[in-house]
């Protein structure tokens, strides 16, 4: 299992309606909106790097007023 957190900036405005999509989506675990830098974090589970990117690029990339997202993939040192 790959466990990733994605940084999202969205349109001005936009970031409630983002998280409550990318939230519905299957394989996002958690999503809210946020202050800073970004404007939601997800967070995001799936069962290798391949479907990881493809869940972030076919998925999370096509909801409606996401401008960016940065992945951060979860590591156990």
């Amino acid at each position: 299992m790959v466990q990733a957190y994605i940084l999202i900036q969205t349109e001005v405005g936009k970031a409630a309606t983002v998280a409550e999509t990318i939230a519905g989506i299957t394989g996002v675990t958690l999503a809210e909106d946020v202050t800073g830098p970004y404007d939601v974090i997800a967070r995001v589970e799936a069962r290798n790097v391949d479907e990881l990117g493809k869940l972030v690029i076919a998925k999370i990339q096509d909801v409606a007023g996401i401008t960016r997202t940065l992945t951060c993939t979860v590591v156990h040192v």
